[in-house]
């Protein structure tokens, strides 16, 4: 393979542009650039000899010149593809001007270059390794200019501490933002906590403009020894109480023994006309009725043997 121009964001965000006859770019030489698929194509070929593949479209980004761009199918440039510009002027013929293997939007492509002075990460400061601040450093002021802080500047000043440089608002704007995003209110732990850092009788207070939000932690079970935001909290506040019945209820035995007593429908009907004293009526009614019963049963019984003995007698005579 030859030579090829793989500048990232070349070609990247061409925009057409309309026709200008005053230039002589009209619309017949836009066709012929535009029909020049095959003059494009045996151009890349022959520069690339393989991973060529279909057509994707033209671009026109200057007068006089036509992009043709065709699909990357070399291994490890997924997503790029080929750009052959051409060029034509009045009265002349399609010429190639520019060949280019370019990512699309798709494709990957390394990440962008950051100087060296801005790749340091919190974390990366190990022993004897040496940073010194940038002479603009907005997070610092010299040591004769008020910092800001009242506190700071009422004891700086007089008894002069004698430190070359202080901390500037943007400074301690920028650690706020810090601490507050790493132990602030909107953390999902303190989103869960019953109570706040500012009330908690493990916090250490801060002097100073940053004590209005700050403090340090000093349990050694939490976030000891960091600096939390007064709005913080976890679970190990000093005021936490655990209530003493909350330990989990013990489940009843299972007594194979016990009997489900079953109150059938009849049982309740009886019950509910006992209760009205409809069985005592129907009881004396139903005693009666058979009393009568009876005694019309010894009647028959009486009168039977007296026919008996007319017939009998009847007979005799």
């Amino acid at each position: 393979m030859g030579r090829v121009n793989t500048e990232v964001g070349t070609d990247q965000e061409a925009v057409p542009v309309s026709t200008d006859q005053a230039s002589g770019f009209d619309e017949a030489l836009r066709a012929r650039l535009a029909s020049g698929v095959d003059v494009a194509r045996a151009a890349v070929e022959e520069f690339a000899a393989d991973g060529v593949g279909g057509h994707l479209g033209i671009v026109v980004e200057a007068p006089f010149t036509t992009t043709h761009r065709f699909a990357s199918d070399l291994a490890g440039y997924r997503g790029w593809y080929w750009a052959c510009v051409l060029a034509l002027v009045p009265g002349g013929e399609l010429t190639v001007d520019e060949i280019s293997l370019l990512p699309g939007p798709d494709s990957v492509v390394a990440p962008e270059w950051v100087p060296w002075e801005k790749r340091i990460r919190p974390g990366d400061l190990g022993a004897g390794d040496l940073l010194p601040p940038a002479e603009d450093d907005e997070r610092l002021v010299p040591g004769q200019f008020l910092t800001g802080d009242v506190d700071v500047d009422e004891v700086a000043g007089p008894v002069g501490l004698g430190r070359p440089r202080h901390l500037s608002r943007e400074g301690r704007s920028a650690a706020a933002a810090r601490w507050a995003a790493e132990r602030g209110p909107d953390t999902e732990i303190a989103r869960g906590a019953k109570h706040h850092c500012g009330t908690c009788g493990f916090l250490v207070p801060v002097a100073g403009a940053l004590g209005a939000m700050f403090g340090v932690c000093a349990n050694e079970y939490s976030a000891d020894g960091q600096v939390v935001h007064l709005e913080y909290g976890c679970g190990a506040h000093s005021e936490v109480q655990v209530s003493a019945d909350s330990a989990a209820p013990v489940a009843e035995a299972y007594d194979d023994a016990a009997v489900d007593v079953v109150v059938l429908p009849q049982q309740l009907a009886a019950s509910a006309a006992r209760a009205r004293g409809d069985i005592g009526q129907d009881t004396a009614g139903q005693d009666t009725a058979a009393q009568g019963d009876a005694d019309q049963d010894d009647a028959g019984e009486t009168g039977r043997p007296d026919s008996g003995a007319g017939s009998d007698g009847a007979d005799r005579t």
